[in-house]
């Protein structure tokens, strides 16, 4: 039986003329009407009738590369990466080549990520590039699931960057996972081997798996090394921010003022870290050592310069931009795995 306009509206539970106004985008339209609009698109597999629906496998130029924020250097060097080689240094790509590649932040929400793909099937993208964790919802893993599918029916290639595979893979062409389990296994191993035992952990959101892989390693280190201890009480969690580094290390010091070390989420966590101990009257490494995850462009430049782990972040958009492209053969199985390299800098020292 056909979809109508009308059974898109009365699934949204507005009228067929603001879908028509949603899927027109000749008309201002409140953010979550849009939304609901666009999800019983979504669920009733609609496409428009006529010369429309007779393109709805076929593929335009357009490039989606969904990030979680782009004001943040852990997305915005990926894209930008990716971007270079989607549309060639300068837009200078091949004549015939050339795609748009369009940023969209979803702002770490799972209805924005799932809007954006809903958006960019229906404008038939030709390929769609995924950054960053993913959310760890049932729900929302099944909705994804569906999605990629529905968009790799339609011919649209699907690469992951920087994220874990789907349960289901064979709707993405290529995954490149970052190892963010080993990563912290090492930074915390080099803790260990200076000595210290009582390491705070500024972990981040709770729900995505960037966390709990980072999180996983950082315990396996402390078991392997005899620290069989709970470890509930040096750990805090909070978002990937600057306030939230600093606002952690506040709880972790009134928790656990013996701390001789703290490992941050990420670099930019790290920095409110730092600012927290300064202002306690602790320095660093001197009294307690600090080190970071992905060795983002300032981590070299703080002061001390600031113990990270590096992600090869450009390289990674880079590879991600070619395989969409077709520049380069997908992997064999189709996953990768992306290792991070220890940087050892001055914020990690001797325990004393």
């Amino acid at each position: 039986m056909t979809v109508t306009l009308a059974d898109v509206a009365a699934r949204a539970r507005v009228s067929p003329a603001t879908v028509s106004r949603v899927l027109n985008g000749n008309y201002p339209v409140a953010a979550d009407t849009r939304e609901r609009v666009l999800r019983a698109v979504d669920e009733l597999d609609y496409v428009l009738n006529g010369p429309a629906s007779s393109l709805a496998a076929a593929t335009s130029d357009l490039v989606g590369i969904l990030v979680n924020d782009i004001a943040d250097p852990f997305f915005g060097i990926m894209a930008g990466a990716a971007q270079t080689e989607i549309s060639g240094p300068g837009g200078s790509a091949r004549a015939g080549c050339e795609k748009l590649a369009v940023i969209c932040n979803t702002e770490g929400s799972p209805e924005r990520e799932l809007t954006y793909l809903t958006l960019l099937q229906r404008q038939r993208a030709a390929a769609v590039v995924l950054t960053g964790g993913a959310l760890e919802d049932p729900g929302h893993i099944a909705a994804m699931s569906a999605k990629l599918g529905k968009l790799a029916r339609a011919g649209t290639t699907v690469v992951l960057c920087g994220r874990p595979p789907m349960p289901d893979g064979d709707q993405v062409l290529a995954t490149l996972a970052f190892d963010n389990r080993g990563g912290a296994r090492r930074l915390t191993e080099h803790l260990l081997g200076l000595g210290h035992r009582r390491i705070g952990y500024v972990a981040g959101p709770p729900e995505r798996t960037t966390t709990r892989h980072r999180l996983e390693g950082h315990r396996a280190a402390l078991l392997a090394a005899g620290i069989d201890e709970p470890q509930d009480r040096l750990t805090v969690h909070g978002s990937y921010a600057r306030s939230s580094g600093y606002t952690a290390t506040v709880e972790l010091l009134a928790r656990e003022p013996g701390l001789t070390a703290v490992l941050a989420a990420n670099d930019t966590v790290a920095l409110g870290v730092c600012a927290a101990l300064r202002e306690k009257g602790l320095r660093i490494p001197e009294d307690v050592s600090v080190a970071g995850f992905d060795d983002l462009p300032f981590a070299v430049d703080t002061w001390p310069a600031l113990t990270t782990v590096r992600l090869p972040l450009a390289e990674a958009g880079a590879r991600a931009g070619r395989l969409v492209m077709g520049k380069e053969a997908a992997p064999v199985g189709g996953r990768v795995g992306v290792e991070g390299e220890l940087v050892v800098r001055g914020s990690t020292g001797v325990r004393r």
